[in-house]
């Protein structure tokens, strides 16, 4: 028996990175899982990976930014699953690290539509369902780069930062529902969204110097945040809410510093 074994969940930008690890983690675990993302290329392989290990999953390509499709995932977990226990909210995009005066309101917007806008929709739809059950617990990626300077553009970080407000202010709004509301707040990890970092370094020779600024002297793997994530959904975590995680090798714990060596 898993953690979340008998769990129904949602799981968004399922296909690839710490959402496909999470999807994967999740169906291990004992899950019905529906994994979504907007790629449906992307989220039919992460299906094909835990079907050749076993497991089943239902897959859907919707924008995690939309109100109508996050509706939409809702009400098929309820009619196919009969109830949601777990909505992780783990959709996003980068915002890229455009100067300040080159940055327009339309980046801006469609940034905060998506890594904002997104699980704020989640959390809407999900815990009406989760409050008539008297139990859920929504996760929400937020990010390192929410809590300090220079981990991301400023459009993503003020984005991210707005995720762990919200996650503050629901778990509040939700006060006595039984619902609880947290948000995993991920270092530098190795995803698709990272790639041009990695590639880049890997070119030059520098691979070893990735992550080099935190107490853990490396970067990370989307399983380990996966990790925390489904921690903070199972009912291991009953008594965490409102809270953000920073998953970063301890980045997050001191100011940076040059190696000497």
């Amino acid at each position: 028996m898993g953690r979340l074994s008998g769990k129904r969940a949602i799981i968004t930008g399922a296909g690839s990175g710490i959402g496909r690890a999470s999807a994967l983690l999740a169906v291990s675990e004992g899950a019905s899982v529906i994994a979504v993302d907007l790629v449906e290329d992307s989220v039919d392989q992460t299906a094909k990976i835990i079907r050749d290990n076993g497991g089943d999953v239902t897959t859907v390509a919707a924008d995690a930014g939309d109100e109508d499709a996050v509706h939409g995932l809702v009400d098929l977990a309820v009619n196919k699953f009969g109830g949601l226990d777990v909505f992780y909210a783990n959709a996003g995009i980068s915002g890229g690290l455009v100067p300040l005066a080159e940055q327009t309101p339309a980046h801006w917007m469609e940034v905060l539509r998506v890594n904002l806008l997104g699980p704020f929709l989640a959390i809407k739809h999900a815990s009406p369902i989760m409050i008539a059950q008297g139990k859920g617990a929504i996760v929400c990626t937020a990010s390192v780069a929410a809590l300090r300077a220079n981990a991301g553009g400023s459009p993503y970080s003020a984005s991210k930062a707005g995720v762990i407000s919200l996650v503050q202010t629901t778990a509040n709004s939700l006060f006595g529902t039984g619902v609880r509301v947290n948000a995993v707040c991920p270092g530098l990890i190795e995803t698709g969204m990272t790639k041009p970092i990695f590639d880049g370094a890997r070119q030059r020779g520098t691979e070893d110097k990735i992550g080099q600024l935190n107490p853990t002297a490396r970067y990370g793997l989307p399983e380990e945040i996966a990790r925390v994530a489904m921690f903070l959904a199972s009912d291991e975590a009953s008594y965490v809410n409102g809270q953000a995680y920073p998953v970063d090798g301890g980045l997050t714990s001191t100011h940076p510093f040059p190696l000497r060596k």
